[in-house]
């Protein structure tokens, strides 16, 4: 098979060589058809089993040494490990499941938030792991997990992280970053911990991220002097573009939205703004040509790696609770016609802002590593964090979830009434964050339904399940059923 390479200007770099290197190891991946029956070989198959059983490795007999190195980031091991089960259909029983809530709530710290480990200072990145892990497997009630965080310390550790202009460190005395904010904004939505007080300022801040590229760096120049006055001058943003930050930002950006839409904020957060054409523009240009066999990267002239399946890919659903892209019939009371599941059935599939099904060949051909887990690329060792985020990426192309009218609506008539001071915005968030809802009908997977995963959340990358148990608990809600429409039968 010949492909075109990467085009480049003629002038030998590290960079242009390892992009070459990349290409031809890539190459070496790409499927031919077999001459007799015209099917892919091999075929675009996931090998749950072998995933699972590196999974169960990690998780029971503990991970290899070289994770020393990550002692500091215990809780998203776990995070990535449960969670990785969660999106191949997999259980846990309850004995697994209580041993790593104890495990998850030695991390606690004494003054709030999550700790890297046990007696390690409290962090906005291990307290997302940390929650969203008990999210997964905990319950309410004693030895639970969820009714032994201790919301108030929490809320006192995020505001001793705020900075002036509106933006958070993550963890004392380190620095601000746009992933830590994601992070906080996740817990603080889920735990029912949302305030004006919290979030002001916040949605400037993030915006001030977004680079002349389009997509988004992790921070900007302080709005402020060392003396604590404000500064006239605008904050330029901190780094280049690239796939995490952006992800977090847009992220963090769509769980703005109920505060902007409240009566909570002050008026001049009305003017907070960013760039989504030039941030589209960028993400569709993250994604590979056909000799990097779709995948997609984190920066600008730089290599594809799975991971980025998420961090890019997924932020395509979060663009459609911007009103760019999505399916326009899809809140309509008509249920699409499932195009299938077999190959080829993207033939006629609009795949509207990126290639999802090029995406998922990525995965299933250059993804997976042979002895279990997944991978950046060949030839490199599957890890954890690849495996999840592989994971997530190939469910994301998978499947539509986006945010629905209708299930939004359902919601808002059956919220029961608190005596909240902040009642708008704490309802806005609950219904607007659990609108979500994946499109009946609407999955396309490459390698046909054996290859089916879970769907997850956009914003908490979590199941809807689990995410709707979790705050449910938290906001003393009930959620109503989701009513059952059949298809529509066929004309043929």
């Amino acid at each position: 098979m010949t492909l075109r390479p990467v085009p480049i200007d003629g002038f030998s770099t590290p960079t242009s060589r390892t992009q070459a290197e990349t290409e031809a190891v890539l190459l070496e991946h790409i499927p031919t058809p077999d001459p007799s029956t015209g099917e892919p070989t091999p075929k675009a198959a996931l090998d749950k089993k072998l995933h699972m059983q590196f999974l169960v490795r990690n998780l029971v007999q503990g991970f290899p040494t070289r994770y020393t190195s990550q002692d500091a980031s215990q809780p998203w091991l776990m995070f990535w490990t449960v969670q990785a089960f969660s999106v191949l259909q997999v259980g846990l029983d309850p004995g697994n499941k209580q041993r790593i809530i104890d495990k998850i709530m030695t991390w606690q710290h004494p003054d709030g938030g999550f700790g890297g480990g046990p007696g390690q200072a409290a962090h906005l990145l291990p307290t997302y792991a940390s929650v969203c892990s008990l999210a997964i497997v905990g319950r309410p009630g004693p030895g639970g997990g969820w009714d032994q965080i201790d919301r108030e310390k929490m809320y006192r550790f995020f505001m001793s992280l705020k900075q002036k202009d509106g933006s958070f460190l993550v963890a004392h005395h380190s620095e601000v970053d746009v992933r830590g904010i994601y992070c906080l904004l996740i817990v603080a939505t889920l735990l029912d911990l949302l305030t004006p007080e919290l979030l002001e300022g916040t949605a400037s801040f993030i915006a001030s991220c977004q680079t002349y590229e389009g997509g988004f760096s992790s921070a900007s120049h302080p709005s402020y002097s060392l003396s604590g006055s404000l500064l006239e001058s605008p904050r330029p943003p901190l780094g280049e573009a690239h796939g995490g930050y952006t992800f977090c930002a847009l992220a963090s950006w769509v769980l703005l939205q109920p505060y902007l839409a409240s009566s909570s904020r002050k008026p001049e957060e009305a003017t907070a703004s960013i760039d989504v054409k030039n941030l589209l523009r960028w993400l569709v240009h993250m994604q590979g040509v056909e000799i990097e066999l779709g995948g997609f990267k984190g920066r600008t002239n730089k290599l594809v790696d799975g991971c980025y399946s998420w961090w890019c890919g997924g932020a395509f659903a979060l663009l459609e609770a911007l009103g760019v892209g999505g399916i326009q019939n899809a809140d309509s009371d008509e249920v699409p016609i499932d195009s299938g599941t077999g190959e080829g059935v993207w033939d006629d599939v609009d795949d509207g802002l990126y290639n999802r099904n090029a995406l998922q060949e990525y995965i299933l051909y250059a993804g997976q590593h042979p002895a279990g887990g997944l991978r950046d690329k060949p030839p490199k060792n599957a890890d954890a964090y690849h495996t999840l985020y592989c994971l997530s990426g190939l469910s994301s192309a998978q499947h539509h979830v986006f945010p629905s009218k209708l299930r939004r609506s359902q919601l808002e008539a059956a919220w029961e009434a608190s005596e909240s001071l902040e009642e708008d915005l704490k309802k806005r968030s609950f219904t607007e964050f659990l609108s979500w809802t994946e499109e009946e009908g609407g999955s396309h997977i490459v390698g046909g339904n054996e290859n089916r995963l879970n769907a997850t959340h956009p914003l908490t990358n979590m199941t809807i399940t689990h995410t709707e148990g979790l705050m449910t608990h938290f906001y003393k809600q009930t959620i109503p059923a989701k009513p059952i429409k059949a298809k529509p039968a066929s004309t043929s």
